[in-house]
């Protein structure tokens, strides 16, 4: 969601513990797993890499048993929280959340699960993503970033290269038009992922959801100039295409890129599948900002999470350092067009011909920024941005007016954490 990124030697595997004594002589244990569906068929599944992963590790440790459950994303969050509210927790769950158990005191913290090289192996940025006032609970599990993808016979059609700044977009944007692509450049401000596309250009405008110091500046000046600038020099100018952006959803965006339908759009890995599938021949390069490529891009992470009720903390602990040793987060990562989310797995895909097409998003994780997600608020934040940030580049919008009603909302939401 690095070129190469050396934020910790890979001493990672020197953690992978065959796990012999963690379970205390002969007493059998078994942990609980919920975790997420990466999958797009039966054929690739989550449930057989978990399979796999499980085979392995019960065969070096015949006293823990590990039960998995794989659910799809638009059931494994609130599959956990009924699970939780039952008074029936999981032992662990990957998934896309972990601030409200955090701010509960349900999760163990990771320094009490993981060895010391292992924790130190993630990337810096999720690891501090995962943290709550200082202190780590969501254990990053699967990372992503955002390129610019672009069409190469669209562009060769018009006779322009891919944008570096605002202006280059805005005038490849005009180009494409007057050579009737229909979505000279697709901006989804629908409520599927509104948030992502909002942060991918509050960045790029020097801006993001938060300050310096943490708290929520979703109307500071720079995302105000960012969303006038969007309003008046793409959308006023009917450089968008034909579904407003407060209407237009990203999968809807994506598959328009696979019918050849798109110029430009902020993607991520999995639209390089989506365009291949249909034969189109598309670029990437990283994100234009205001005066040069952004500074920033985003980072997006789905989490681990381990559930203190039912103890068993060495038997977690030992599982969980096999789960993040660098072969089983390259199998996760290379299986899924995933970046691995440790620095160990990361320097291996960097140097690796095999893994070519991931290293354009590997280049922008050293300079992501991840969602605030360690505040109990953003889900509810995010939810406002979903439903409102469109309406920032409507014709009768006020970019200062949108960002200013979501910045009283985030204000009230953070004030009750």
């Amino acid at each position: 969601m690095a070129g190469t990124i050396a934020v910790v030697s890979a001493l990672g595997m020197t953690a992978v513990l065959g796990g012999c004594g963690v379970t205390g002589g002969s007493a059998d244990v078994t942990l609980k797993l919920v975790a997420a569906d990466y999958g797009d068929s039966a054929a690739n599944s989550s449930k057989k890499y978990w399979d796999k992963l499980v085979e392995e590790y019960e065969a070096d440790n015949p006293g823990v048993k590990i039960d998995v459950s794989v659910y799809s994303w638009n059931d494994v969050d609130r599959k956990v929280r009924e699970m939780v509210a039952a008074g029936d927790p999981p032992d662990m769950a990957q998934i896309g959340a972990y601030a409200d158990y955090a701010a509960q005191n349900q999760l163990y913290k990771a320094d009490d699960l993981l060895s010391i090289p292992v924790q130190a192996d993630f990337v810096g940025q999720l690891a501090s993503a995962g943290q709550v006032k200082g202190v780590q609970y969501g254990m990053p599990f699967a990372s992503s970033t955002r390129v610019l993808f672009y069409n190469k016979t669209l562009f060769a059609k018009a006779g322009i290269t891919p944008p570096k700044t605002w202006d280059d977009l805005a005038d490849d944007a005009e180009a494409l038009k007057d050579e009737g692509v229909k979505y000279p450049y697709a901006l989804p401000l629908g409520p599927e992922e509104a948030q992502a596309e909002t942060m991918q250009w509050m960045l790029s405008g020097g801006g993001g959801y938060a300050d310096t110091v943490g708290s929520y500046g979703i109307d500071s000046p720079e995302n105000i100039d960012t969303f006038t600038w969007l309003k008046n020099e793409l959308v006023a100018k009917d450089l968008t295409g034909p579904v407003a952006p407060g209407e237009l959803n990203r999968a809807a965006a994506f598959s328009a890129f696979a019918e050849g339908e798109v110029g430009m759009l902020n993607g991520h890995p999995s639209l390089m599948k989506i365009a291949a599938k249909r034969g189109v021949e598309y670029g990437m390069v990283p994100t234009p900002g205001k005066e040069g490529p952004s500074k920033s891009t985003l980072g997006v992470a789905d989490w681990m999470t381990a559930f203190r009720k039912n103890g068993h903390r060495d038997q977690v602990g030992d599982f969980l350092d096999f789960v993040y040793s660098e072969k089983n987060v390259l199998a996760f990562s290379r299986e899924y067009d995933l970046l691995p989310v440790t620095s160990s797995a990361s320097a291996t895909m960097a140097a690796s011909g095999r893994d070519r097409h991931l290293k354009p998003f590997l280049e922008e994780l050293v300079a992501s920024e991840l969602y605030p997600v360690g505040k109990t608020s953003w889900a509810d934040v995010s939810a406002q941005v979903k439903q409102q940030i469109g309406k920032a580049v409507a014709p009768t919008g006020s970019p200062s007016g949108v960002l200013g009603h979501l910045q009283a909302a985030a204000t009230r939401a953070e004030s009750a954490e």
